[in-house]
């Protein structure tokens, strides 16, 4: 899903719970998302009036005053802005309480990203802020990955990948020129807890090099004690 221009979604997430912000910023990321956070409504308010995001992601329960107050200053400031509520309260009067003070829909804590990631998607589309994109091709300089026919050129060249190979390379292509851990590649595709299973990381890594680089200028570079990162040259 993006702007209608092509350019990535905005999402502000406001959370006081750095794991769980870097949690769901890591995911939405993943999937192509501008994201900003802040961990307070003072500085969510701040943001939404000068930054301008798509959606927002608000805890109902924040350090210096109440998600609800926050979210009634975001409307006044963006009447449009759609608003995802995150609560560790989960009695009807709490979910009418968030609807009833203008919010768009509400996920309960502790929270499926994946059910997170759709009630954002839903959010944006009715919006009219974003369009899910017709094009199913991954591009970086002259690598090609198409994630309908699971299909992958180079200089129109076919590379042959494994259905491991093919996630990886998915992974470091939605995420161009960034680099990714080890920890966050375990995560991506085989959705391990990072532990002593980096050699895995590092063999498909290697599996994708002699594939996409063989006799070719390199794109899979890495970045010593970081990762890696796919660039073109």
């Amino acid at each position: 899903m993006t702007h209608p221009d092509g350019s990535p979604i905005e999402v502000l997430v406001v959370d006081d719970e750095p794991a769980l912000s870097d949690l769901l910023s890591m995911v939405l990321r993943y999937e192509g998302w501008n994201v900003s956070t802040v961990s307070d409504g003072s500085a969510a308010i701040r943001h939404a009036a000068v930054g301008r995001p798509d959606v927002v992601v608000l805890d109902i329960m924040l350090p210096d005053m109440s998600g609800l107050d926050v979210l009634q200053e975001l409307h006044r400031i963006r009447p449009e802005l759609p608003v995802l509520l995150l609560t560790a309260k989960d009695t009807v009067e709490d979910r009418i309480a968030g609807l009833a003070a203008g919010g768009d829909d509400y996920v309960t804590k502790p929270f499926s990203v994946e059910e997170t990631l759709l009630r954002l998607r839903a959010l944006v589309k009715r919006s009219g802020h974003g369009v899910v994109g017709g094009n199913s091709q991954l591009v970086v300089g002259d690598l090609v990955l198409d994630e309908d026919s699971r299909e992958v050129t180079r200089a129109g060249e076919e590379i042959s990948l494994t259905a491991t190979e093919f996630a990886v390379l998915r992974v470091l292509m939605l995420n161009p020129r960034r680099v990714l851990t080890k920890a966050q590649l375990l995560r991506h595709v085989w959705e391990y807890d990072f532990g002593g299973r980096s050699n895995v990381v590092e063999l498909y890594i290697s599996y994708l090099r002699k594939k996409v680089d063989a006799d070719r200028p390199p794109m899979i570079h890495t970045v010593r004690g970081v990762g890696y990162v796919l660039k073109p040259q």
